[in-house]
Protein backbone atom coordinates (compact mmCIF):
# COMPACT_ATOMS: atom_id res chain seq x y z
CA UNK A 1 0.00 0.00 0.00
CA UNK A 2 1.28 3.34 -0.72
CA UNK A 3 1.83 5.94 2.00
CA UNK A 4 1.70 9.68 2.62
CA UNK A 5 5.46 9.90 4.43
CA UNK A 6 5.74 12.93 7.10
CA UNK A 7 9.30 14.01 7.85
CA UNK A 8 10.32 16.05 10.99
CA UNK A 9 7.17 14.44 12.53
CA UNK A 10 8.19 14.78 15.96
CA UNK A 11 8.55 18.85 15.88
CA UNK A 12 6.10 21.29 16.49
CA UNK A 13 4.41 21.76 13.14
CA UNK A 14 5.18 17.98 11.91
CA UNK A 15 3.36 16.55 15.03
CA UNK A 16 0.00 19.18 13.99
CA UNK A 17 0.04 18.24 10.81
CA UNK A 18 -0.07 14.55 11.69
CA UNK A 19 -3.04 15.02 13.85
CA UNK A 20 -4.97 16.89 11.00
CA UNK A 21 -3.90 14.16 8.41
CA UNK A 22 -5.37 11.77 10.69
CA UNK A 23 -8.96 13.44 10.46
CA UNK A 24 -8.62 13.18 7.06
CA UNK A 25 -6.95 9.43 6.15
CA UNK A 26 -6.67 6.18 7.87
CA UNK A 27 -3.62 5.61 9.74
CA UNK A 28 -2.49 2.78 7.84
CA UNK A 29 -1.90 5.28 5.03
CA UNK A 30 0.36 7.64 6.88
CA UNK A 31 4.11 6.81 7.60
CA UNK A 32 6.51 9.15 9.74
CA UNK A 33 10.24 9.47 8.65
CA UNK A 34 12.21 10.45 11.70
CA UNK A 35 15.59 10.53 13.61
CA UNK A 36 14.49 9.61 17.00
CA UNK A 37 12.22 6.01 16.95
CA UNK A 38 11.15 5.92 20.33
CA UNK A 39 10.60 9.61 20.31
CA UNK A 40 7.48 8.98 17.54
CA UNK A 41 5.95 5.87 19.61
CA UNK A 42 3.23 7.77 20.31
CA UNK A 43 2.40 7.45 16.47
CA UNK A 44 3.24 4.03 16.50
CA UNK A 45 0.14 3.77 18.95
CA UNK A 46 -2.38 5.00 16.69
CA UNK A 47 -1.12 2.80 14.02
CA UNK A 48 0.83 4.77 12.01
CA UNK A 49 4.30 3.10 10.72
CA UNK A 50 7.16 4.73 12.16
CA UNK A 51 10.14 4.66 9.22
CA UNK A 52 13.87 5.89 10.49
CA UNK A 53 15.10 8.51 8.49
CA UNK A 54 18.15 11.34 9.02
CA UNK A 55 19.06 13.95 7.16
CA UNK A 56 22.70 13.46 7.53
CA UNK A 57 22.20 10.27 6.55
CA UNK A 58 20.63 10.38 2.19
CA UNK A 59 20.80 6.52 2.61
CA UNK A 60 18.19 5.92 5.31
CA UNK A 61 16.03 8.99 3.95
CA UNK A 62 15.22 6.50 0.30
CA UNK A 63 14.19 3.53 2.84
CA UNK A 64 12.01 5.82 5.01
CA UNK A 65 10.50 7.20 1.55
CA UNK A 66 10.01 4.23 -0.07
CA UNK A 67 6.27 3.59 -1.30
CA UNK A 68 5.27 6.95 -1.13
CA UNK A 69 2.93 7.85 -3.09
CA UNK A 70 3.03 11.82 -1.25
CA UNK A 71 6.02 13.27 0.73
CA UNK A 72 5.69 16.29 2.94
CA UNK A 73 9.52 17.55 3.31
CA UNK A 74 9.13 19.79 6.59
CA UNK A 75 12.29 21.72 6.46
CA UNK A 76 14.94 21.74 8.53
CA UNK A 77 16.29 23.51 11.57
CA UNK A 78 19.94 23.34 10.44
CA UNK A 79 20.76 27.36 11.34
CA UNK A 80 23.32 27.43 8.40
CA UNK A 81 22.30 28.29 5.71
CA UNK A 82 24.66 26.11 3.06
CA UNK A 83 23.91 22.97 5.83
CA UNK A 84 19.95 23.28 5.32
CA UNK A 85 20.24 23.85 1.58
CA UNK A 86 22.52 20.54 1.09
CA UNK A 87 19.94 18.36 3.28
CA UNK A 88 17.21 19.52 1.59
CA UNK A 89 18.72 18.51 -1.77
CA UNK A 90 19.50 15.06 -0.37
CA UNK A 91 16.15 14.20 0.80
CA UNK A 92 14.67 15.25 -2.46
CA UNK A 93 16.93 13.51 -4.40
CA UNK A 94 16.12 10.26 -1.64
CA UNK A 95 12.90 11.27 -2.88
CA UNK A 96 13.55 10.48 -6.45
CA UNK A 97 15.27 7.37 -6.04
CA UNK A 98 12.87 6.09 -3.93
CA UNK A 99 9.81 6.62 -6.77
CA UNK A 100 7.95 9.57 -4.52
CA UNK A 101 5.40 10.85 -6.54
CA UNK A 102 4.55 14.11 -5.59
CA UNK A 103 6.84 16.14 -2.86
CA UNK A 104 4.95 19.15 -0.76
CA UNK A 105 7.60 21.33 0.41
CA UNK A 106 7.26 23.70 3.39
CA UNK A 107 9.26 27.10 2.61
CA UNK A 108 9.08 30.35 2.87
CA UNK A 109 5.62 33.03 2.09
CA UNK A 110 6.82 35.51 -0.35
CA UNK A 111 10.53 34.40 -0.85
CA UNK A 112 10.33 35.42 -4.00
CA UNK A 113 9.04 39.22 -3.28
CA UNK A 114 12.13 39.66 -1.32
CA UNK A 115 10.83 38.52 2.65
CA UNK A 116 13.42 38.28 4.77
CA UNK A 117 16.30 37.05 2.76
CA UNK A 118 18.81 35.05 5.23
CA UNK A 119 15.49 32.45 5.43
CA UNK A 120 13.94 33.20 2.13
CA UNK A 121 17.09 32.45 0.24
CA UNK A 122 17.58 29.03 1.36
CA UNK A 123 13.90 27.95 0.62
CA UNK A 124 14.28 29.34 -2.78
CA UNK A 125 17.17 27.31 -3.66
CA UNK A 126 15.30 24.37 -2.61
CA UNK A 127 12.41 25.30 -4.52
CA UNK A 128 14.52 25.23 -7.74
CA UNK A 129 16.00 21.97 -7.22
CA UNK A 130 12.55 20.53 -6.76
CA UNK A 131 11.39 22.29 -9.80
CA UNK A 132 14.04 20.83 -11.19
CA UNK A 133 14.01 17.48 -9.99
CA UNK A 134 10.91 16.28 -12.69
CA UNK A 135 8.51 14.87 -9.50
CA UNK A 136 5.52 16.76 -8.40
CA UNK A 137 5.89 19.25 -5.89
CA UNK A 138 3.40 21.23 -4.31
CA UNK A 139 5.37 24.56 -2.40
CA UNK A 140 3.70 25.40 1.14
CA UNK A 141 5.33 28.95 1.55
CA UNK A 142 4.68 29.22 5.18
CA UNK A 143 4.61 32.95 7.03
CA UNK A 144 6.14 33.49 10.15
CA UNK A 145 5.07 31.68 12.74
CA UNK A 146 2.68 33.27 14.98
CA UNK A 147 4.17 31.94 17.98
CA UNK A 148 7.11 33.61 17.51
CA UNK A 149 5.66 36.25 18.48
CA UNK A 150 3.09 35.51 20.97
CA UNK A 151 5.33 34.31 23.84
CA UNK A 152 6.14 35.15 27.51
CA UNK A 153 7.72 38.29 26.79
CA UNK A 154 4.62 39.45 25.91
CA UNK A 155 4.13 39.78 29.84
CA UNK A 156 7.50 42.13 30.01
CA UNK A 157 5.94 44.46 27.65
CA UNK A 158 2.84 44.61 29.46
CA UNK A 159 4.65 45.54 32.56
CA UNK A 160 6.80 48.33 31.42
CA UNK A 161 4.34 49.58 29.10
CA UNK A 162 6.41 50.06 26.34
CA UNK A 163 7.61 48.08 23.14
CA UNK A 164 10.64 48.85 21.47
CA UNK A 165 11.74 47.56 18.01
CA UNK A 166 13.41 49.71 15.19
CA UNK A 167 10.48 48.48 12.84
CA UNK A 168 8.82 51.69 12.40
CA UNK A 169 5.37 51.62 10.78
CA UNK A 170 6.11 48.39 9.11
CA UNK A 171 3.90 45.63 8.56
CA UNK A 172 4.28 41.56 9.06
CA UNK A 173 2.16 38.18 7.99
CA UNK A 174 1.58 35.77 10.61
CA UNK A 175 -0.28 32.62 11.16
CA UNK A 176 -0.48 30.08 13.71
CA UNK A 177 1.35 27.05 13.51
CA UNK A 178 -1.81 25.03 13.24
CA UNK A 179 -3.40 26.74 10.43
CA UNK A 180 -0.46 26.02 8.61
CA UNK A 181 -0.61 22.34 9.77
CA UNK A 182 -4.52 22.09 8.52
CA UNK A 183 -3.51 23.50 5.12
CA UNK A 184 -0.64 21.06 4.56
CA UNK A 185 -2.44 17.89 5.46
CA UNK A 186 -5.39 18.82 2.81
CA UNK A 187 -2.82 19.56 0.57
CA UNK A 188 -1.49 15.78 1.34
CA UNK A 189 -5.46 14.26 1.50
CA UNK A 190 -6.48 16.46 -1.53
CA UNK A 191 -5.73 15.71 -5.55
CA UNK A 192 -5.28 18.84 -7.54
CA UNK A 193 -2.68 20.35 -6.11
CA UNK A 194 0.52 19.29 -8.28
CA UNK A 195 3.29 22.04 -9.64
CA UNK A 196 1.18 24.51 -7.18
CA UNK A 197 2.80 27.21 -5.04
CA UNK A 198 0.60 28.53 -2.20
CA UNK A 199 1.77 31.27 -0.29
CA UNK A 200 0.28 30.20 2.78
CA UNK A 201 -0.46 33.63 4.79
CA UNK A 202 -3.18 35.56 6.31
CA UNK A 203 -5.46 38.45 3.73
CA UNK A 204 -4.35 40.96 7.31
CA UNK A 205 -1.21 42.21 8.49
CA UNK A 206 -0.59 44.00 11.79
CA UNK A 207 2.95 46.53 12.99
CA UNK A 208 3.84 46.79 16.38
CA UNK A 209 1.95 49.84 16.49
CA UNK A 210 -1.28 47.42 16.43
CA UNK A 211 0.22 44.72 19.00
CA UNK A 212 0.46 47.43 21.12
CA UNK A 213 -3.23 48.33 21.05
CA UNK A 214 -4.00 45.16 21.28
CA UNK A 215 -1.77 44.23 24.62
CA UNK A 216 -3.56 47.55 26.08
CA UNK A 217 -6.87 46.12 25.65
CA UNK A 218 -6.35 42.25 26.40
CA UNK A 219 -4.76 43.34 29.49
CA UNK A 220 -6.44 46.44 30.83
CA UNK A 221 -3.16 48.76 30.68
CA UNK A 222 -1.50 51.22 28.42
CA UNK A 223 0.90 49.50 26.02
CA UNK A 224 2.91 51.98 23.49
CA UNK A 225 5.17 51.76 20.76
CA UNK A 226 8.46 53.78 20.57
CA UNK A 227 10.34 52.90 17.56
CA UNK A 228 14.12 53.86 17.44
CA UNK A 229 17.45 53.12 15.23
CA UNK A 230 18.60 50.00 14.25
CA UNK A 231 21.39 50.37 16.55
CA UNK A 232 19.52 51.51 19.56
CA UNK A 233 17.02 48.43 19.22
CA UNK A 234 20.54 46.19 19.50
CA UNK A 235 22.02 47.82 22.37
CA UNK A 236 19.06 47.96 23.75
CA UNK A 237 18.31 43.92 23.59
CA UNK A 238 21.74 43.08 24.48
CA UNK A 239 21.59 45.21 27.73
CA UNK A 240 18.60 43.01 28.68
CA UNK A 241 20.75 39.92 28.08
CA UNK A 242 19.08 38.50 25.06
CA UNK A 243 22.59 37.03 23.35
CA UNK A 244 23.82 39.16 20.80
CA UNK A 245 23.65 36.51 17.48
CA UNK A 246 19.56 36.57 17.91
CA UNK A 247 19.46 40.36 18.47
CA UNK A 248 21.30 41.10 15.15
CA UNK A 249 18.92 38.54 14.04
CA UNK A 250 15.71 40.41 15.24
CA UNK A 251 17.07 43.91 14.08
CA UNK A 252 17.49 42.19 10.56
CA UNK A 253 13.24 40.95 10.50
CA UNK A 254 13.10 44.77 11.99
CA UNK A 255 14.70 45.87 8.88
CA UNK A 256 13.03 44.21 6.51
CA UNK A 257 9.54 45.01 8.27
CA UNK A 258 10.48 48.96 8.09
CA UNK A 259 11.18 48.30 4.26
CA UNK A 260 7.83 46.58 3.60
CA UNK A 261 8.55 43.81 2.67
CA UNK A 262 7.21 41.54 5.19
CA UNK A 263 3.59 43.47 4.32
CA UNK A 264 2.37 41.13 2.00
CA UNK A 265 -0.82 39.42 1.95
CA UNK A 266 -1.96 36.42 0.15
CA UNK A 267 -5.57 33.98 0.41
CA UNK A 268 -4.26 31.16 -0.51
CA UNK A 269 -4.25 29.61 3.10
CA UNK A 270 -7.85 30.99 3.84
CA UNK A 271 -8.78 29.18 0.74
CA UNK A 272 -7.04 25.94 1.80
CA UNK A 273 -8.60 25.51 5.51
CA UNK A 274 -11.99 26.93 4.43
CA UNK A 275 -11.90 29.62 7.26
CA UNK A 276 -10.16 32.96 7.81
CA UNK A 277 -6.65 32.18 9.50
CA UNK A 278 -6.74 32.49 13.26
CA UNK A 279 -5.60 36.67 14.06
CA UNK A 280 -3.30 38.14 15.98
CA UNK A 281 -5.22 39.33 18.30
CA UNK A 282 -6.94 35.97 19.04
CA UNK A 283 -3.67 34.30 19.46
CA UNK A 284 -2.80 37.19 22.48
CA UNK A 285 -6.00 37.14 23.96
CA UNK A 286 -6.13 33.13 24.08
CA UNK A 287 -2.15 33.00 25.57
CA UNK A 288 -2.92 35.73 28.27
CA UNK A 289 -5.80 34.28 29.70
CA UNK A 290 -3.77 31.03 30.51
Amino acid sequence: MSKIVITGATGELGQLVVGHLLTKVPASEIAVSVRNLEKASMFADKGIEVRFGDYEDPASLEKAFAGASKLLLISTPEDDSVARIRKHVDAIEAAKKAGVKHIAYTGFAFADKGAFPPLGNVHLATEYTLRASGVAYTILRNAFYQEVFVNPGLQTFIDSGVIVTSAGTGRINTVTRDDLALAAATVLAEDGHENKVYDLASSETWGYDDLAQILSDVSGKTVTHQSVTDSEALAGMIDAGLPEGLAQFQVALYQTIASGKEGNTSTDLEKLIGRKPTTIRESITEFLKK
